[in-house]
C-alpha cells in the first residue's frame, strides 16, 4: 500500500514482520568528485549548498578517498569515476538504487543531474557484472530523487517519503512499486527542506534518526515513528541536523556512519541513545563535500 493516512500506514506497518530482506546493504558504490563543482540548479532548492566559492575540489577527492576506505570496512566499496558535466555526481543515491536483483534508475528535477542517469558504466556494471535487471524511471516526467526522497526499512519493506519540489506523488508511487515495498507513506516536508534522508536516518531496521522540525507535520511523523522504532527513536537538535546528523547510514548492524562534523555534534545523550540501540557512531572528514548541500549518507548508493 502507499498511502498519505498515518494511521492506515502504521496499521500495515506493525503487521510487517522484519522479513522483507536484509536490513543492511551487502555492499555500497561511490561516485568520485572529479567534477565537483557549484551546481546553479541545485541551489535553487538546497539550502543547505554553500556559495560558488565555497568547494575546493581537491580537498573533496581527498576526503572522499578517505570515505570510501573507511566504509569498506564494514561492506566492500566499489567507486566509479566522476565527470566533469556532473558536479552533483557525488551524490549517486538520488540517481540509483537497488532491490535484490534489480537497479532502479530515478528522474531528477533538475537537468544539470538528469546527465548522471545516462552513465552506461554505472548501468553496465549492474547488467554485467552482477546481472541485475532494470527499472528507468528517468524518462518519465515525475520527479523520483530515489533515497535522498525515499528512506526505507529494509528489514521491513517499509519506505518514507517526503514530498518536495524533488518527489512527488506519482514520483512517489514509481518508486514503491519499482522496489517492490509493502508499504510507504507518504508526508510533506517542511518549507525549505528538499530530501527526506538529511532528516530521517532508518539504522538496520531497529532504530531512527529523526529531525522532526524538517517535517511540515512533525508531532505526526514523531507518532508514527515512537510506534515503530521506539525506544530507539533519537530526536537530533537544530545544531545536530545543521552538521548533517540525519544523513547517516547504517552499513551493518553495529555501527552508523556519518561525516565527522555530524559526529563532533552529537551530544552525549545521542550517543548514549545510539549505544542503547547497539550503534557505535563513525565519523568521516566531509565539510569539502558537504559544501555542496549533502553528506555522508548521499554519497552513499546501497548494493541490495
Amino acid at each position: 500500500m502507499i498511502t498519505r493516512d498515518a494511521a492506515a500506514f502504521l496499521d500495515a506497518a506493525r503487521r510487517c514482520a522484519p522479513d522483507f530482506g536484509p536490513a543492511t546493504a551487502k555492499a555500497a558504490f561511490l561516485v568520485a568528485p572529479d567534477g565537483f563543482a557549484h551546481a546553479a540548479e541545485s541551489a535553487g532548492d538546497n539550502r543547505y549548498m554553500a556559495a560558488p566559492d565555497g568547494f575546493d575540489r581537491t580537498r573533496a577527492l581527498h576526503q572522499h578517498r578517505q570515505l570510501q576506505a573507511a566504509l569498506s570496512a564494514d561492506v566492500p566499496v566499489v567507486c566509479f569515476p566522476g565527470h566533469p558535466g556532473m558536479p552533483d555526481g557525488v551524490f549517486p543515491n538520488n540517481v540509483f538504487a537497488t532491490a535484490p536483483q534489480r537497479l532502479v534508475v530515478g528522474r531528477m528535477r533538475h537537468p544539470v543531474r538528469r546527465r548522471e542517469a545516462t552513465r552506461g558504466d554505472i548501468r553496465g556494471f549492474f547488467a554485467k557484472v552482477l546481472g541485475y535487471g532494470e527499472i528507468d524511471l528517468s524518462t518519465q516526467e515525475h520527479p523520483c530523487e530515489l533515497t535522498g526522497s525515499l528512506v526505507i526499512d529494509r528489514a521491513r519493506g517499509l519506505g518514507f517519503c517526503g514530498l518536495s519540489e524533488r518527489c512527488d506523488e506519482a514520483g512517489a508511487a514509481l518508486m514503491h512499486r519499482a522496489l517492490g515495498l509493502r508499504a510507504t507513506w507518504l508526508f510533506d516536508l517542511a518549507a525549505g527542506e528538499y530530501h527526506t534522508n538529511v532528516l530521517l536516518a532508518l539504522l538496520a531496521g531497529r532504530a531512527a534518526l529523526s529531525c522532526a522540525d524538517g517535517f511540515a507535520e512533525p508531532a505526526q511523523v514523531e507518532v508514527v515513528l515512537e510506534a515503530l522504532y521506539g525506544p530507539h527513536v533519537i530526536r537530533l537538535s537544530a545544531a545536530e541536523q545543521a552538521a548533517f546528523a540525519g544523513n547517516a547510514i547504517a552499513l551493518s548492524a553495529q555501527r552508523v556512519w556519518m561525516s565527522r562534523q555530524a559526529r563532533d555534534a552529537l551530544s552525549d545523550a545521542s550517543l548514549q541513545a545510539l549505544a542503547a540501540a547497539g550503534f557505535v557512531a563513525g565519523g568521516v572528514e566531509l565539510d569539502a563535500i558537504e559544501a555542496a548541500g549533502g553528506s555522508l549518507r548521499c554519497c552513499v548508493a546501497e548494493i541490495f
